[in-house]
């Protein structure tokens, strides 16, 4: 069961994650992009932590759209809309929820997806974060089908990101600066693919 408490630890873990991983992420974007993911994830999840330091939200929504809000007005580029719509979609997904099961979740996962897949217009193959969020998401809602719990959700959701994300190293770039690339993009990780991995597994790390 999901509660405010481990819906901060995940923004939190984020935080903490992104910070660790901010060289990483901008050297595979330095390969096929602007050379400046992994700052601006660096960036906008410091702004969410110190946020949070400064009022502590009421509910998991009001997190999770504090979240977006954040993000949206501290990360550059494509990141920051397509982040922040997501939490924003995921925030409406439970909101009026004190707790949240593990179909809420999936749901909240889904409209998530959703919104980043309606900003961004890109689809599965197209080298972009949804190479490893729609597998995800979709494990997600098989097993939330099944009855299974929030950790094992997250479990195959993070097993299905990172088949996804290994994947995008042979695709082709179609969306972004890395679409200029043609196919000089293969060969190469992509770098929002990798973002949203750590994503998951942060969730996972801290919803157990």
């Amino acid at each position: 069961m999901l509660t405010l408490e481990m819906t901060e630890k995940w923004l939190r873990e984020l935080g903490r994650v992104y910070a660790e991983q901010k060289e990483y992420l901008t050297r595979l974007d330095s390969e096929i992009g602007d050379a400046d993911h992994g700052i601006n994830m660096n960036r906008g999840f410091s702004a969410v932590c110190a946020e949070l330091d400064k009022q502590s939200p009421s509910s998991i929504s009001a997190a999770l759209k504090s979240t977006a809000f954040v993000l949206i007005r501290t990360v550059g580029g494509a990141s920051g809309p397509l982040y922040g719509s997501f939490f924003l979609d995921f925030s409406k997904a439970l909101d009026g929820k004190d707790t949240a099961e593990s179909a809420d979740v999936a749901a909240a996962f889904r409209a998530g997806l959703e919104a980043i897949k309606k900003r961004g217009k890109a689809h599965v193959g197209d080298k972009t974060m949804l190479d490893a969020l729609v597998p995800a998401v979709e494990k997600m809602e098989v097993l939330a089908g099944e009855g299974k719990d929030i950790s094992t959700l997250l479990g195959g959701a993070v097993e299905a990101a990172e088949a996804g994300l290994a994947s995008t190293i042979e695709m082709v770039a179609k969306k972004g600066r890395a679409s200029y690339l043609g196919e000089r993009s293969k060969g190469h990780q992509d770098p929002g693919a990798t973002s949203s991995c750590y994503l998951l597994k942060a969730a996972l790390e801290t919803w157990k």
